[in-house]
Order: structure tokens, then sequence, then C-alpha cells
């Protein structure tokens, strides 16, 4: 059985504005022909999707199983049409990439000067997140590629042929901080500090457990937990805050002597980076071409990747 595209159209307006008649004013139609749409659907299915409530619909566990996959139809078949558009000529093509913060400081920028140097009528759409918030929006189709920290490959996440690489990511405190004065510094001194990290089940915060395991160590309790870089930053400069990074996320603040590497033995971590895409589909053009132009620059970086395989179409 095929659905009919139109049909999912309505549903997802219905979802979205959660009733009939501001779906109807949303796609120009009369609140019935909305009816008859969502209703020929719930028996193509042979399964109710709304339920109806005096203030509006809300969705049934059949309606929300169906909506994250008719975003993904409905995403899908307007890239195809971009991109058929983009071939002959008429549409420029839109990248949409996810970044966590340090690559977006380092790599990312040098990469994206290159592809719109060869594709000048291309538009970037970039979201920034930690990793667990790239994995989502992967999967809701916001983004097309991820480029993070290594993610765990699943039947909804693959990565893109072996474009992988590793940073390094230490213990931070502020350019003034009184631990720098303290005398023969081990790990153990750190657990009683504040901390400032990004959520659990995060790269970073792994990082910050799997650093203390090694030494034999409970990890510190994070005092404040955030995932904005901004607020991240503040609280090590500014308060006193200890927290772990990516080198190149605070080579700014380096330079001005606000934040700097704590110097302890075992406070340094590899960090493997990757490039990740939705598991099955196709990746669209400007990811491809975007691919194109990690290459050289992860070389720059990090030295000659493994060989890289063609994207999986």
């Amino acid at each position: 059985m095929t659905l009919d595209a139109r049909r999912l159209q309505i549903f997802l307006a219905v979802a979205e504005h959660a009733g009939i008649g501001r779906a109807a004013a949303e796609l120009g139609l009369t609140q019935p022909a909305v009816t008859r749409a969502l209703h020929r659907l719930e028996l193509d299915l042979g399964a109710p999707l709304v339920e109806r409530h005096s203030t509006g619909v809300r969705l049934t566990e059949f309606g929300r199983t169906l909506l994250p996959r008719a975003r993904s139809i409905e995403e899908e078949s307007q890239r195809a049409v971009e991109e058929i558009r983009t071939m002959q000529g008429r549409g420029r093509g839109t990248l949409r990439l996810g970044a966590v913060s340090s690559l977006l400081a380092h790599v990312l920028p040098r990469a994206v000067d290159g592809l719109l140097a060869r594709h000048p009528g291309m538009e970037v759409r970039i979201v920034e997140g930690v990793e667990d918030r790239l994995v989502e929006a992967l999967v809701a189709g916001e983004i097309d590629l991820a480029v993070s920290g290594e993610l765990d490959a699943d039947d909804r996440v693959a990565p893109v042929g072996s474009l992988r690489w590793r940073d390094h990511v230490v213990v931070v405190a502020a350019g003034r901080h009184p631990l720098r004065e303290h005398p023969g510094l081990e790990l153990a001194d750190l657990v009683p500090q504040r901390w400032v990290m990004p959520p659990r089940r995060t790269e970073p915060r792994r990082t910050l457990v799997e650093m203390f395991r090694r030494a034999g160590l409970e990890a510190p309790r994070v005092t404040v937990t955030t995932r904005s870089i901004t607020a991240l930053k503040a609280l090590v400069a500014d308060a006193g805050f200890l927290s772990v990074m990516p080198r190149p996320l605070f080579s700014a603040e380096r330079a001005a002597g606000t934040i700097e590497a704590l110097a302890v033995p075992g406070g340094t971590r590899a960090r493997r980076f990757g490039v990740y895409r939705r598991r099955g589909g196709v990746l669209p053009l400007p990811a491809e071409a975007l691919v194109e132009e990690l290459r050289p620059v992860i070389v720059a970086v990090a030295g000659e990747p493994r060989q890289t395989t063609t994207p999986p179409r």
C-alpha cells in the first residue's frame, strides 16, 4: 500500500496545529475537506490517528507512530524537488548541517568556505549541539550530516565512510584559578571542586567520567549542567568552575588568558570525531559536496585519515 502524499501533508498540519480548523486555515482548505482527507488516511491505515476533544485534537498512539515517518517523507520529497531544480540550474541547494561547538570553531569554517567557493549559490544551515541533540536532529530530518564526537552507529545513524580523526580534551580552569598555585596537583584534588558540564549521555560528560575512572576515582559531582557553551565558558572564566573542553573550543580565551588547560597528570583525554548521516535513504548532493570538502581539512588538522569510501546513496 502506498500512502497518499497530500493526505500525509494534511495529517502533518493537523498534528502541528492540534486542530482541524487551524490546519485548514494554514492549508487554504475547508474544515470538511481536511476532515475527509484525515478520515481517508485512517481508512488506508486501518487505525485512528487523532482523538477529538473540546479544544482540538490529539494524536493517538498510531498517530504518534506515523508522525516522524510522515515528516521524513515530506522532507525527502522537498529535498528531491530541490535537488532536481539545482541540477537543472533553477535552484541553489541547501546544506543542513549539525556540529559540536569545537568543530564549528575549528574544522568546519574551512570546509564551508571551500564548499561555498565551489558552489556560490548554495545555502548552509547549521545547528549547534552536543551529541545527543545531533542524533535527534538527524533522525528527525532536521539535518543531513552531523560532525561530532564519536556516535554509536545503530539502525538510525551511520558513519560516512571513514572520515574520522582525533583531538584532545583537557581539564580547564580560569587563568587565575587558585589551583594553578597548588604544588603537585593530582586529579583527586579536583574532585571537591565545582564543575560545569554538558548533560549526561553526552561525549564530554562520558570523557569526564572516564578520566577519573582511569585514575581509580569517582567522577566529581557536576554542580551546573548546561548545553550553552557561552554559559559554560563564563562559569569557568568568571566563577571558578572547572570543566573539560577540546582545545580548539577555548583558543580565543586561551589567547586572552581567561581560560587555560589545568596542568594535572591524567587530565588529558583523546577524543574521536566523525561525520554521520541517517541510515538508509539518499545523502543529498549538498551533503556529499561537504564531505568532499572535509577530507583535506581533516588531513590538515589531524593527518591522513583512513581511506574514505564514497558516501552511501
